[in-house]
């Protein structure tokens, strides 16, 4: 399951840096805007210690974490939505992620400029919101313009439908609100809403780029921007893309703890970061536990066993007879599948079981 989270924010936000210890690519970092051009993607691993505890109870030959894609696009300015800067190249970019990781400048350095004069990440925020509102706005304006007529005067009832949503979005947007603030009243809708790949639809992490001082308990300018996005559908996460660059130089993990111990802080910001990710996608992972391999596999939060199934092959999926279940607590705590066969702790599931976070599976098919 190819999914991505782009990278966003205006330029020398810290952006590339940041994307750097998320990923094994090396974007090139440099002091002045449009240093990014191309987007450039990492592959990132997901910390999951489960895996770990498996394998050492399995001892299998690998062990395979569940990874997610990173896309750091180059810096937007005021004016993109109209073509400024590299404008709709990089309004493509974003169009074609799952979700959004806006980083903001939340730190002081006169040696690092800013674009725009000053640090301010309420206004940065509203910069970068603001450009794909509009985008948006342009985006929806043309979808009615070509749907009215037929909806109003041909009897069809999916176009009807699909200006009432299109209306509502409109009326979102012009307002000045993101298009995932809409409330959308059915399955229908959704639909009609993903064909729409609205930029402002996307889920959105505001992640605060600060000096190392600032990495535990955050500072005004954290203050200020999470009371800006007060009752807005997002999450904030505060991060110091330099301690993270160093961190990412140290070789060994008992380094890394040391290091994040002495400036108190119990886990790096690329791991916080990595999960609230996968939680801003609504991604679980399920397990699977074997001699050749345990695996975490990554699913979309409230999957049913047969579309699990079809993450690990798309046969299992259509031949699916029943899934096979144990509960994570019960296999570390007994030690192994057949232990936990002989216990009872194998429970056998249809078609409408709504797989959950650890689960560790096997699936029956036939096709």
């Amino acid at each position: 399951m190819a999914l991505q989270c782009g990278i966003v924010g205006l330029p020398n936000v810290g952006k590339s840096t940041l994307f750097n210890c998320l990923s094994s690519a090396r974007a090139q970092a440099a002091n002045f805007p449009f240093c990014t051009i191309e987007p450039n993607v990492g592959v990132i691993t997901v910390p999951d210690e489960r895996l770990n505890v498996l394998a050492g109870l399995v001892h299998p030959e690998r062990i395979v974490p569940m990874t997610v894609e990173i896309v750091d696009i180059a810096g937007l300015v005021k004016g993109a939505s109209q073509g400024e800067g590299l404008g709709n190249r990089f309004l493509a970019n974003i169009r074609e992620t799952d979700a959004i990781l806006h980083v903001l400048r939340c730190f002081d350095d006169e040696n690092v400029t800013h674009v725009d004069g000053s640090v301010n990440p309420v206004r940065d925020r509203e910069i970068i919101d603001c450009e794909l509102q509009l985008k948006d706005l342009e985006t929806v304006d043309s979808r009615i313009g070509k749907i009215r007529k037929q909806a109003q005067t041909g009897g069809d009832k999916q176009a009807r439908a699909a200006l009432d949503v299109l209306l509502r979005y409109k009326a979102a947007l012009e307002q000045g609100r993101p298009a995932r603030s809409v409330r959308l009243d059915s399955r229908d809708d959704e639909r009609i809403a993903r064909e729409l790949f609205l930029l402002t639809a996307k889920p959105v992490l505001y992640v605060c780029n600060v000096d190392e001082a600032s990495a535990r308990d955050g500072n005004a300018y954290v203050d200020a921007l999470r009371r800006s996005v007060e009752g807005e559908d997002a999450e904030l996460l505060v991060v110091s893309a330099k301690i993270e660059s160093e961190i990412a130089e140290l070789e060994t993990a008992e380094e890394r703890d040391l290091f994040l111990a002495e400036l108190g802080l119990a886990e790096s910001g690329v791991n916080r970061l990595v999960k609230s990710a996968c939680r801003l996608l609504e991604l679980e992972t399920f397990l699977t536990a074997g001699p050749q391999e345990v695996r975490a596999w990554t699913y979309r939060r409230g999957s049913r066993a047969p579309q699990c199934a079809g993450v690990i092959h798309s046969d299992f999926e259509k031949g699916f007879i029943r899934a096979e279940v144990i509960k994570y607590d019960d296999y570390v705590r007994l030690g192994s599948e057949s232990a936990c066969r002989e216990a009872g702790k194998i429970n056998i599931e249809g078609k409408e079981y709504v797989v959950c976070d650890g689960d560790i599976l096997h699936f029956r098919f036939n096709v």
